[in-house]
Parts: structure tokens; sequence; C-alpha cells
């Protein structure tokens, strides 16, 4: 569960690790991750990867306001105090020609080494290089890409009728790639490469994107977490300030606060109704 403020709106954590935003896409959800980023009151920002979608904006250009509007919020968030890492993934990898830089409050970083609260050292990286696809067979990847694309632009269709019909927000994309066995394969072996060089660098675990799937699990000797994403499952990884992790789902989050006021807000309505036709 998250562990909020007092005033129930603000979401208190020590550090957020953010992933695959892929900002410039048609299927980023840049409305919820500012809804968000609105709520959420953190010291330490990294941006893990596939934050601005390079790949799809060579293809045509597409970028509105409210992606905008993502930028500058973290933006602000630098200017106010709080520390911002960009680790940079294969989508916006000419982020990487800036590596060991720092603009205005945001370091540039190919891998980073983040100490919990706890102590706990974790490795920090986007964790394309450990993809076997991209690292063998890029042009598969770009394939891939379209492929992938196309699942998102059907998605968008998918929850615009679903929202007509007061659902909540349901990936079409993620349902698919856990139904594939071929993509759990995949997945497996992407957490176990990553788990191997986390042990290899003597550290406690790893964080990281790239596979869209956030997970945490200790099932290779070492911890393992994974932030998913902002176009399929909208989730954040966060620390809290006693050194523990969660995986806060953003999109069931906002289902539930809908929830909520539904509950309470029809039985008002209700006895308001009765008392205007008494």
């Amino acid at each position: 569960m998250i562990v909020a403020k007092k005033d129930h709106d603000s979401i208190a954590v020590r550090t957020l690790f953010l992933s695959d935003i892929h900002l410039g896409t048609r299927g980023c959800q840049a409305l919820l991750l500012l809804e968000f980023l609105k709520r959420c009151d953190v010291e330490t920002i990294y941006l893990v990867g596939d934050i601005i979608d390079g790949w799809r904006l060579k293809s045509g250009w597409y970028w509105p306001q409210a992606h905008n509007d993502v930028v500058q919020k973290l933006l602000r968030r630098v200017h106010k105090g709080a520390k911002l890492i960009y680790v940079p993934g294969n989508h916006d990898e000419f982020m990487r020609d800036y590596i060991g830089h720092n603009f205005g409050g945001v370091e540039i970083l190919d891998t980073a080494i983040h100490e919990a609260a706890d102590g706990k050292r974790y490795l920090v990286m986007h964790g394309d290089h450990f993809d076997m696809v991209v690292r063998h067979a890029p042009w598969l990847a770009y394939l891939g890409d379209g492929a992938y694309t196309l699942a998102l632009v059907i998605n968008t269709y998918v929850n615009a009728v679903r929202r007509r019909l007061g659902l909540a927000y349901w990936s079409l994309s993620a349902w698919a790639k856990m139904k594939v066995k071929t993509a759990v394969n995949h997945i497996g072996k992407f957490e176990e490469l990553l788990a191997l060089e986390a042990r290899r660098r003597d550290v406690q675990g790893v964080i990281c994107g790239h596979i869209h799937h956030a997970i945490i699990h200790d099932e290779f000797g070492v911890r393992y977490m994974n932030t998913g994403d902002w176009v399929e499952s909208c989730t954040a990884l966060v620390e809290h300030f006693d050194g523990s992790f969660e995986i806060i789902h953003w999109a069931d989050e906002m289902r539930r606060q809908t929830d909520t006021e539904v509950v309470t807000e029809l039985p008002r309505r209700r006895r308001e109704a009765k008392a205007s036709a008494a």
C-alpha cells in the first residue's frame, strides 16, 4: 500500500524511479503521469531510460502539450531542490552522447549505484544491453517496435471505449505479452542476466526498465526490481524512508480512488434528491 502524508493527497517517498515513459508517442499516458507527479513528494528521482522515444520521433513528430508538461514538471522538481539522475535507454540513446554531463542539475549517467536508506546498494540501468534481440538483431528490435506501436494504437481506441463505459484503464498489449510463452521466457532470461550483473558488481540488487514489466523479486539471489512503464501499466518504483521498495500501480490507484468517491458521493446525492422532491 502507498505510504502517504496526512492530507492523503500526497505520496511522500525518499526516491522515485521512472522508466519507459515514451514521450513523443501516442501510447504515452502523460496525463496519468502528470497526476502522479503532482501528488508525489520526493527527494531523488531516477529516470531509467526510454523517457523520450527518439525512434518514434524520427518517423514522425508527435509532441502534445501534456508531454511538454511532463518535462517541465520534472525540471521544476530539480529547481526546487530534488536530485535528478537520467540513465538513458535504447529509445533515447541520443542522450548517451552526453553521459557524464550535468545540465541544470540533471545528471546523465550510463549506470548508477543507488544507496538506499538501509545502506543496501543497487545497480541502476535501463537494461537494453542485456536484451539479446536489441544487442544482436537490432533490425528485429525495430520491427518489433513497429508491431508494438500498432498494439498501442489499438489499445488507445479500446480504452476510449472503456472510458465511455465508465471502466478503468486496461492494457491490451500488456495482457497479450503475458499470454505469449516466448515473451514470458524472454522476460525471465532478461531478469536472470541483470541479476547476474548485479552479483558481478557486488551490489544487493538491480533496478531497471526496458521490458515494461513491473516486478520485485529475489529469485536469482539478489533483489530484482523493474519500474514498469507509462504506456502499458502506468507504474513507478519508489523507495520509502526505511529503505523498503514498492511498485505503485497508478492506474489501479486512481481507479480505487474513483470507486471510493462514487461510494461516498452516491448516498449524498440520493439524500439531496429525496430532500428536493419532498
